[in-house]
């Protein structure tokens, strides 16, 4: 059996980043981790990707039970979407509708995933995410040849914001922003505050960031766009920066946005030792993909894009169905059963019921018009008895018996003593009739038997041959 082991993948066109958790995620036990990058001939190939994966995850001997994805931004795209609803049901039941609309762009081929910022009487203030069906489809259907079959797809910031929310803890004086850096990406996350994101949803923005550009600049332009995007009702006043090539300028970018601006150690704060990530290409990715991993803490619904395209139909599920199936299958089998046995037991019934009627007929009339007993073996005790009572007060006694017998026998003798040349030696009389005698040959003898058996049945018999003479000793008993 596997153990009950997480696996994070974060996926961006043509890399992936890989986290292993153990099965106390929560602790940030990184059982292994590492990068793969398919190569610039290959092109953008998620069934290369998705082999790579696996490779890297066979040599590294991670084993798991289930595997979260998070894309990368470049692969989906962030909207503001308002929902006349705020019951989450009513939400997805009619997000399509909405996102089309807020759009004014087909979403047929479209997967979306949402989450509720905040809801009032008027509705519910929506972020929306929307990824082509056909990237998701490469992505599900490549893993799942190498039997890796994601429980959720989300978006790369929102398992960033996840990362946040487990890991990092500050004073309650400080609202900040937080900021991860990658060499690719820029990550903007406002924890809403609640560990869990079960009162109000944190709030997320990606950008790209080109090769060349000084960070310091971007970043203290992107968080006056930032600020300006969103609606909190408590004052910003930190920005707390992960940056992965270390070259943001703190010091000036304090002075440039007029509030506390630092550098955060994200990997410290899980535990995360440097050698751990030597297999990483980016500890932003690295954290993404941890995050990610981390998916199956959360009681709360995730923004899933497989809740709205190719649903999860995993082990866990399939286990489900099977055993429903079992169950009802058992069930109509336990009714079948019981409807069988049901019939047998009232046909042997009205069998029963049969036999008891022709039973009291016949029992009157033995027992002079007594009423038979309900059991069958209490009556049949009694006619037992009055049988034998009868048989003994109507048979002959047992002198007349032995006489009659006696007579039989002397009929048999007088029958065939002259051509068996018979000689009787004794004659026992008891309730049986014992004859000890001789004949002068063994066919004489069988004659004498056969003589008596027309009459009498012979119980036991004795043949020999002594003195050139045929002896028998024989025991004879009525028919």
């Amino acid at each position: 059996m596997e153990p009950q082991n997480y696996l994070g993948i974060y996926l961006s066109k043509g890399a992936a980043t890989v986290v292993c958790l153990d099965s106390q995620g929560r602790s940030g036990n990184a059982l292994g981790c590492f990068s793969v990058a398919v190569q610039e001939q290959e092109g953008q190939n998620q069934q290369v990707l998705a082999d790579l994966i696996a490779r890297g995850c066979a040599e590294r001997e991670l084993k798991f039970s289930e595997v979260a994805v998070a894309l990368d931004c470049a692969m989906f795209m962030q909207h503001n979407v308002h929902s006349e609803f705020g019951e989450p049901k009513q939400i997805a039941a009619t997000i399509r509708f909405d996102t089309e609309e807020a759009l004014a762009t087909d979403v047929t081929d479209v997967a979306i995933a949402f989450e509720i910022n905040s809801s009032d009487q008027t509705g519910s203030a929506l972020t929306v995410f929307t990824a082509q069906r056909k990237v998701l489809s490469d992505v599900i259907l490549s893993l799942q040849q190498y039997n890796i079959d994601p429980v959720s797809i989300e978006p790369d910031v929102s398992c960033l914001s996840r990362f946040i929310r487990q890991n990092m803890s500050l004073p309650d004086d400080l609202h900040p922003f937080f900021c991860a850096l990658s060499r690719r990406n820029g990550y903007f996350v406002i924890p809403s505050g609640d560990k869990q994101g079960a009162q109000k949803a944190s709030v997320v923005r990606a950008f790209l960031i080109g090769p060349t550009r000084a960070r310091t600049e971007l970043l203290a332009r992107e968080v006056s766009v930032t600020a300006a995007l969103v609606e909190t009702r408590k004052v910003i006043n930190c920005l707390k920066v992960f940056d992965s090539t270390g070259s943001v300028n703190y010091q000036q970018l304090g002075e440039r946005l007029g509030i506390e601006v630092g550098g955060v150690d994200w990997l410290q704060s899980v535990g995360i030792e440097p050698q751990t990530l030597a297999d990483c290409a980016d500890p932003v990715d690295f954290t993404i993909a941890y995050g990610a991993a981390l998916a199956h803490l959360e009681k709360v619904q995730s923004i899933n894009f497989r809740s709205d395209f190719m649903p999860y139909e995993g082990k866990k599920l399939r286990l489900q169905k099977a055993l429903k199936l079992a169950a009802v299958s058992v069930t109509i089998l336990a009714l079948a059963v019981g409807v069988y046995f049901q019939s047998q037991l009232l046909k042997i019934n009205k069998d029963r019921n049969e036999l008891f009627k022709r039973l009291a007929a016949d029992y009157s009339e033995v027992m002079f018009g007594k009423t038979p007993p309900a059991k069958f073996s209490s009556a049949k005790s009694k006619l037992e008895t009055e049988l034998r009572r009868i048989k003994k007060e109507s048979g002959p006694s047992d002198k007349e018996s032995v006489s009659v017998r006696l007579t039989l026998v002397l009929e048999a003798f007088n029958k065939c003593a002259a051509q068996t040349d018979l000689n009787i030696d004794s004659v026992s009389i008891t309730s049986n009739i014992s004859i000890v005698g001789d004949t002068s040959s063994r066919g004489n003898t069988r004659r004498l038997f056969n003589a008596i058996k027309e009459k009498m049945e012979i119980s036991k018999e004795r043949v020999y041959a002594k003195d050139r003479r045929d002896h028998f000793s024989i025991t004879v008993v009525p028919k």
